[in-house]
């Protein structure tokens, strides 16, 4: 017997059921996307270890002195090409008033040939529209007096030299400019070192600048440990030299009075200590603030010895020395593009002006790779 009931229909078969289903589906789909696009996806970059944000900021900091020892350079530059300039235009001004009183004297001549009448020669060159050809003409200048003569030839090599003048200014001028034009980018390129150095820095947690602090006591551990040995060794040296010894050999091979040059280095190293604790500020000459060449420059100008103002021209001056013939007062320069510098004091250690955010201070020459040293004087 045939059954009365309707069939059921199937739940896929109902608007409802599609529904449900095409939702449970998509969200299926959406589930297994994801997964996948999280396994595919790459892993993100590994934070950088103390270690490497120390070198980094090191880093910063020697090229921040790489750029701060072209700014000075590029400011030396400025500085004497701006000297130049306005030495020409002192020049150029008293040449007009040399000009003008020339001029004036021509007049007087043309002033006084009127009012006795008549126009002689004088006030005809004075009204001619070319003066120099007139000038030329030999059969005029035969009737002009020597004191009339000499008033023409003294103005036209005023003007002369005035045109030259305004010709060496301008020229003078378009240095100077390429010179300030250098001087701004070399100061934009150290601020930004040092903004990347200072950013690295402010990214740090308070566990990890206790970790970077760490390995700057050990760093600075390491370098006064060398220090220790040089002064032992020096102490040696100095047992073992006979007293009363009068002068000293450099290592350079020249022969030099030790006498003298202890006596100009105990001026430099006494200016020196005295600005320990001042600030290190880039471009610094002193005297509240000095950068590295800012510092040797000051001190050995008070003991009577003008020295360069980058670490480039420093390094090229007076004796070379090696590491095992120090003496106090000598300059030790740092790392193979020579931006950094400082005066030794003797027992391995220096003092000198180290970055920004540091202060004057004595410490170990063995904190950097040493480039090489000199004596000035």
């Amino acid at each position: 017997m045939a059954s009365h009931r309707k069939p059921r229909t199937p739940i896929l078969a109902t608007p409802g059921g599609r529904r449900t289903a095409t939702g449970l589906t998509t969200a299926a789909l959406a589930s297994v996307t994801l997964l996948s696009q999280t396994a595919n996806a790459a892993p993100s970059a590994p934070q950088p270890s103390i270690e490497e944000v120390k070198a980094k900021v090191d880093g910063l900091y020697q090229q921040a002195e790489v750029a701060t020892q072209k700014y000075n350079a590029a400011k030396e530059k400025a500085d004497s090409q701006q000297r130049t300039v306005n030495r020409l235009l002192d020049e150029a001004a008293r040449r007009a008033d040399k000009m003008n009183e020339s001029r004036r004297r021509l007049g007087a001549f043309a002033s006084a040939q009127y009012q006795s009448g008549g126009i002689n020669p004088t006030a005809q060159l004075m009204l001619a529209k070319d003066p120099q050809q007139f000038v030329d003409r030999n059969h005029l200048m035969e009737q002009l007096t020597a004191q009339q003569k000499q008033a023409i030839t003294d103005y036209q090599e005023q003007a002369a030299a005035a045109t030259r003048q305004r010709a060496e200014a301008t020229s003078s001028l378009e240095s100077l400019q390429q010179s300030q034009t250098s001087l701004k980018e070399n100061k934009r390129n150290v601020q930004t070192k040092l903004a990347e150095a200072r950013q690295l820095l402010s990214r740090l947690t308070a566990q990890e600048k206790a970790r970077l602090a760490e390995l700057e006591r050990q760093k600075e551990a390491e370098a006064q440990r060398k220090a220790a040995e040089q002064a032992r060794k020096e102490a040696q040296q100095r047992q073992q030299q006979p007293s009363g010894g009068g002068s000293g050999q450099t290592s350079g091979g020249g022969t030099s009075d030790s006498g003298s040059y202890s006596t100009k280095a105990d001026k430099a190293i006494a200016f020196a200590r005295s600005q320990i604790g001042k600030p290190y500020v880039w471009g610094a000459t002193g005297p509240s603030s000095y950068d590295c060449s800012g510092l040797t420059q000051a001190a050995w100008r008070a003991a009577g010895v003008d020295l360069p103002r980058t670490t480039w021209d420093q390094v090229k001056v007076g004796t070379r020395v090696s590491s095992s013939n120090l003496q106090p007062g000598d300059l030790v320069f740092f790392f193979n593009d020579i931006s950094h510098v400082g005066m030794y004091i003797g027992g391995g250690e220096m003092i000198h002006a180290p970055h920004p955010g540091a202060s004057v201070r004595v410490e170990s020459i063995y904190g950097m790779p040493i480039y090489g040293s000199v004596r000035p004087a």
